[in-house]
């Protein structure tokens, strides 16, 4: 059973290996984890840990530390939001596409999934083969759409590279340049894709990708 963790702490050198050792210790895996520093100069680090038996050791344990302001035990991320679809391009057409993944999303969300929607609105090659090169590095991904009227390039490149890395499914609009080229799915209509992409993951949807891939709809 994986389990989530939220502790505020001092921001001290230390404190995350002091905190790494006591789940050590009761036998916990660390699956993830992600820290930042506050505005009051505190430092929250969150965690989803497995193996942990005594989860009431661990609470009490980690809250007896003097470096340790506050700590409490949930759900993880997975669970709460479930799997994530980005968006990412211009402004106009990511807000269509989310238009139609958020209406989608509700849909089988209602049944039980957990799913969530992720939009960036960048411009310019660079920026955007940055952001497409970066969806590796985030966790619950199972897709990226790509809303935009002309990318190729680098962007083109990273798309390629987070395909053969992850094998997280892309779909893109159809637009100039050679990102649909190397797209699994690319649809005309952005409100549509948006469907299409959360029809892809949503456990609760009978569509399959890899029946229409390379098809422009």
């Amino acid at each position: 059973m994986e389990i989530g963790l939220t502790v505020v702490v001092d921001n001290k050198v230390g404190v995350l290996h002091k905190l790494t050792g006591v789940i050590s210790k009761l036998g916990g895996n660390i699956l993830y984890t992600q820290q930042f520093i506050k505005d009051d100069n505190t430092g929250l680090i969150y965690m989803e840990i497995e193996n942990i038996d005594d989860e009431k050791t661990l609470i009490d344990t980690i809250k007896s530390m003097d470096c340790v302001k506050e700590a409490e035990l949930h759900n993880t991320l997975k669970k709460i939001f479930g799997k994530r679809i980005i968006i990412i391009g211009g402004g106009a057409q990511v807000s269509q596409v989310a238009l139609g993944a958020i209406s989608e999303a509700d849909r089988h969300n209602i049944r039980g999934e957990r799913i969530s929607i992720d939009t960036m609105p960048v411009v310019g090659e660079d920026n955007l083969a940055d952001a497409v090169s970066s969806v590796e590095n985030l966790p619950r991904v199972g897709l990226l759409v790509l809303a935009g009227s002309l990318m190729g390039g680098k962007i083109t490149d990273a798309v390629k590279r987070l395909k053969e890395k992850t094998g997280i499914y892309v779909i893109s609009l159809n637009m100039f340049g050679s990102v649909p080229k190397v797209a699994d799915l690319v649809i005309t209509d952005p409100v549509q894709a948006g469907v299409i992409a959360v029809m892809t993951i949503a456990d609760t949807a009978k569509f399959d990708i890899n029946k229409v891939k390379g098809r422009v709809i």
